[in-house]
């Protein structure tokens, strides 16, 4: 059988991604004001502010994307595609160049949060992708599905309600606003400690994470129900109707 040899960069493409990540070095500092302008429409928002638990916020690491330009040019050429990444395209093509990510604490608040979020930021940006949550659950899609944010699935047991924006100004940047609850953050962070940039080959590693990934979901739903259980008391004790919202949560 004839020897299947994989795609390599040659040394004018390794190149050409070592001027790409220059270029993004050399306007690190606009990346660090959006961080700054992003913080600040998050923390004053009158109507955002009290659903968000807290927020995290990082500029992507030039390995980094030294990285992921390499693997995308490697798929380009493994798809027969040309690779269309250069200088005046790369704050647009790489949307994750700035990430943020807003936790709150349970499932139920994604409704009223999506719509603060993009409110909050619709003066200086727009938004281009999403909202779309990967997960794996289907007690989570049907929730996204019911309330309006489009789904995909996602094998690696990730749960996360993704958004892009881009600036209105001449030069466009965008950026990637990531939505999830503490518990899912907690499994996200022993997740890419583990798998990124590359997944780990601990076998034993691997299938606890998946076990992680299965309690960060239950977790989740247990405060999304003792948030309702709290609506409902708290609705007995003034004497109000429950609502047909609370009533068919219950059913």
């Amino acid at each position: 059988m004839p020897r299947i040899t994989k795609p390599t960069l040659s040394k004018g493409e390794q190149k050409r991604v070592r001027e790409l990540v220059a270029h993004f070095e050399a306007n690190h500092h606009q990346f660090e004001r959006i961080v700054g302008e992003l913080n600040a429409a998050f923390t004053t928002s009158p109507t955002l502010k009290p659903l968000v638990h807290s927020l995290k916020s990082r500029i992507k690491e030039p390995g980094h994307l030294r990285e992921k330009l390499k693997r995308k040019w490697l798929d380009a050429k493994k798809d027969g595609l040309e690779f269309e990444i250069d200088t005046n395209n790369l704050f647009q093509k790489i949307n994750d160049l700035v990430g943020f990510r807003l936790l709150h604490l349970y499932m139920r608040q994604m409704e009223q949060l999506n719509g603060a979020l993009i409110q909050s930021l619709s003066e200086g940006y727009r938004l281009i992708e999403g909202p779309s949550a990967q997960t794996w659950d289907d007690e989570s899609r049907k929730y996204f599905e019911g309330i309006g944010i489009e789904t995909k699935a996602n094998e690696r047991l990730y749960t996360s309600v993704h958004h892009v924006f881009e600036t209105r100004s001449v030069t466009k940047f965008t950026c990637e606003i990531q939505v999830r609850t503490l518990a899912e953050e907690l499994w996200g962070e022993v997740d890419h400690s583990f798998n990124y940039p590359r997944p780990t080959d601990t076998v034993a590693c691997r299938e606890q994470i998946k076990v992680l990934a299965r309690l960060a979901s239950a977790c989740t739903r247990l405060v999304d129900s003792i948030y309702t259980s709290r609506e409902v008391a708290l609705a007995l004790t003034a004497g109000n109707p429950l609502s047909k919202r609370t009533r068919r949560k219950r059913s």
